[in-house]
């Protein structure tokens, strides 16, 4: 079997020095549609140097640590990558994250868990710096045709549904562009460029990065109900239960209750089908 689930789980964790700068945060944030109009001051805060906040979404890519693709390298994982997708994501901030920063990220295959008909990894990483921790990011990997193994299944992570009408709702275009430009930022998986390696994943052509629409959220969430203040956030998780096409509209509605804001994206022009769902920031 490609996955050896023990193996996985018990290989040493692997340690990396990652640094980062403001031009990484800053095409971060443009490869999430930041930016427009170019000189609102709303905008600004995430695209001019002098004025910059870090959306707390930029954990996942700071350093491009271990990624979506960098987790399929490890001990007892080998897999075709036409078949993997993006499950799910979560990441807890210790405290805010610097505009320039040096650090080291620890990465293990934290559980391997038996879905039937595939099987779903959760990469773990936890970074600090010479201050202390400053995040601990977990990445849900489904590997398609890679279940069956006896293994455990995993806990649900099924949110309750809100209720009532949400507190705001909001829709945010997706640019033919983005996913080529937000790839910069360090996932090169072929899916999102390449049509005839998306034709090869069952698309009709390159999907958005569901870590795009995860920082798209967040930036929604931050800016519409929490003032645009990042550094309120203490926790963002997400399931991905759609794709997104680059050119389509999300709509993000929000409901807010006491240190916490959950939310749900669809997309426009398929009859707002699924894309995000059990997704709840925390915040202070």
């Amino acid at each position: 079997m490609p996955i050896d689930a023990a193996k996985a789980v018990a290989a040493e964790p692997r340690s990396a020095e990652i640094a980062w700068d403001h031009k990484d945060i800053q095409l971060y944030h443009l490869g999430l549609g930041a930016g427009l109009p170019a000189t609102d001051p709303d905008e600004l805060r995430y695209t001019l140097e002098s004025k910059l906040h870090v959306l707390p979404s930029f954990a996942t890519v700071a350093g491009a640590g271990m990624g979506v693709v960098g987790g399929l390298s490890a001990p007892g994982i080998e897999v075709n990558l036409a078949a993997v997708l993006h499950g799910g994501q979560a990441i807890t901030l210790h405290r805010p994250i610097p505009s320039d920063g040096r650090a080291t990220s620890t990465s293990k295959v934290a559980a391997v868990y038996d879905k039937a008909k595939a099987a779903i990894l959760v990469l773990r990483t936890e970074v600090a710096d010479a201050d202390g921790p400053l995040w601990t990011s977990d990445a849900e990997i489904f590997v398609r045709g890679e279940g069956g193994f006896g293994g455990d299944r995993g806990p649900s992570a099924r949110v309750p549904a809100p209720e009532g009408d949400p507190d705001a709702e909001v829709e945010r275009p997706v640019r033919e562009d983005q996913a080529l430009l937000y790839r910069l930022s360090g996932d090169w998986n072929p899916l999102h460029a390449d049509p005839e390696f998306a034709k090869l994943a069952g698309f009709d052509k390159p999907i958005l990065h569901g870590l795009c629409t995860y920082g798209m959220t967040l930036k929604a969430v931050v800016d519409t109900l929490l003032g645009g203040d990042v550094s309120r956030v203490r926790s963002y998780r997400t399931r991905f239960t759609g794709v997104v096409f680059p050119g389509e509209t999300l709509r993000i509605r929000m409901w807010r209750t006491e240190g916490r804001v959950q939310a749900t994206v669809t997309a426009v022009e398929r009859d707002d089908a699924p894309v995000l769902a059990d997704t709840v920031v925390e915040h202070a």
